[in-house]
């Protein structure tokens, strides 16, 4: 899977150690550079590929790699080749905040990563003091680029935000689906389960019969679920993460509560159907960045081509698109720089336009976020039935 030629990544880009303290390298306010005598370019990886939510990691990492070997493949960027230093924040919040300062003292001129919300904001004092850009491929938390109403300068995302997508499934509830009374079983020890929460609620016209809460590894929603079994609503609406999700959707189906049930990107892992059952996953909806099934560019085909190459015909996911893509980003921001150098990286991004990738076309708006559609993925016995292309 991982080819020598071209793509630079020696046994020690996988060191998954703790990372030590110390100022980081940009602590002067200076940045990081490559400079004209380096024969690589350096971009870091702050990923959760063990803990609770590796699952999104991992699929980044895939995606990551996959960008990087064929960019390598054609030449790399600026003539040089991209050398990942991929390290492992063990979905803990304190550990990325650590790989972040190690990959600063590496000297790296970006970063992608993390792949959550709370990882990804408690790393940005370490970047911008360092004056290192990373990009987030799937942290959604609107406040990551947007703190105190100041923009975060170094902090850029490939995904759309949990404002946008709350308003997202409100919309397709009550438009598509005819949802006018809703119940909402959220994720309350996460930004981003109360981010998506806030969100649908400031949008939904209808009616919220009942708002029920749980916590991460939380594993038995049966009290829960009796308590609204017998309510009149149209649709349960589940802000949170697919461990969570996927045992609240098997326990529902079990005790006979079919109505609809949405979601938003956190169910897009294949993890959802493995906990669930696909016997269970029926009218399920949730909120995706990419499908092949949508309208497809030739630029998806390609990618879909390639993935399935590379990791033996399984199908990529929205967070090996997004990851993907994330890279592209940077190639375009040091291309259009003319030299890897980490603030004039993140000046570029900061104006990227128009800029077409595999999970569709965006430019960055003024708060560091794309503009960009987003899909709506049905599922039926588990597997895709639908996608549905919502623009903003």
């Amino acid at each position: 899977m991982k080819k020598k030629f071209g793509f630079l990544m020696a046994a020690s880009m996988l060191l998954l150690a703790a990372c030590g303290g110390g100022d980081s390298a940009g602590s002067a306010g200076s940045g990081n550079a490559a400079g004209k005598d380096d024969k690589e370019i350096k971009i870091g990886v702050n990923l959760e590929l063990s803990g609770a939510v590796s699952a999104y990691g991992i699929q980044e990492k895939e995606g990551i790699e996959l960008a990087v070997k064929k960019i390598n493949d054609d030449g790399g960027i600026l003539g040089k080749p991209i050398k990942l230093v991929v390290k492992d924040n063990k979905s803990e919040t304190g550990e990325a905040v650590s790989v972040a300062a190690s990959l600063t003292n590496d000297g790296v001129v970006a970063i992608i990563g993390p792949a959550t919300s709370g990882a990804t904001k408690a790393t940005i004092p370490n970047l911008t003091k360092a004056q290192v850009p990373a990009i987030t491929p799937s942290g959604t938390d609107d406040a990551i680029t947007v703190a105190n109403e100041t923009v975060q300068e170094f902090i850029f995302r490939t995904c759309y935000q949990d404002s946008f997508q709350g308003s997202i499934l409100a919309k397709y509830a009550s438009d598509n689906l005819g949802g006018k009374k809703a119940v909402i079983i959220g994720d309350n020890s996460s930004d981003y389960g109360k981010g998506l929460t806030k969100a649908f609620k400031d949008t939904f016209t209808g009616e919220v019969v009942a708002n029920e809460n749980f916590v991460e590894k939380d594993k038995d929603f049966k009290a829960t679920l009796t308590k609204i079994k017998d309510k009149d609503f149209d649709f349960i609406y589940i802000p949170g993460y697919y461990t969570e999700a996927g045992l609240i959707i098997k326990q529902a189906r079990e005790m006979g509560i079919t109505q609809p049930i949405l979601g938003a990107d956190g169910f897009s892992d294949p993890k959802l159907v493995e906990i669930a059952g696909a016997e269970n996953v029926n009218e399920v909806y949730y909120t995706s960045h990419f499908s092949e099934n949508a309208p497809a560019t030739d630029k998806v085909a390609d990618f879909v081509k390639d993935f399935k190459a590379e990791y033996k015909d399984k199908t990529p996911s929205s967070f090996n698109a997004l990851a993907y893509d994330s890279v592209y980003m940077l190639k375009d921001a040091i291309e259009a720089a003319g030299e890897a150098d980490s603030v004039k990286i993140k000046d570029e991004l900061a104006k990227l336009k128009d800029f077409v990738g595999v999970t569709g076309k965006m430019s960055i708006d003024k708060d560091h976020n794309p503009e960009k559609a987003a899909v709506v993925i049905g599922l039926t016995e588990g597997k895709e039935t639908s996608s549905d292309i919502v623009e903003p």
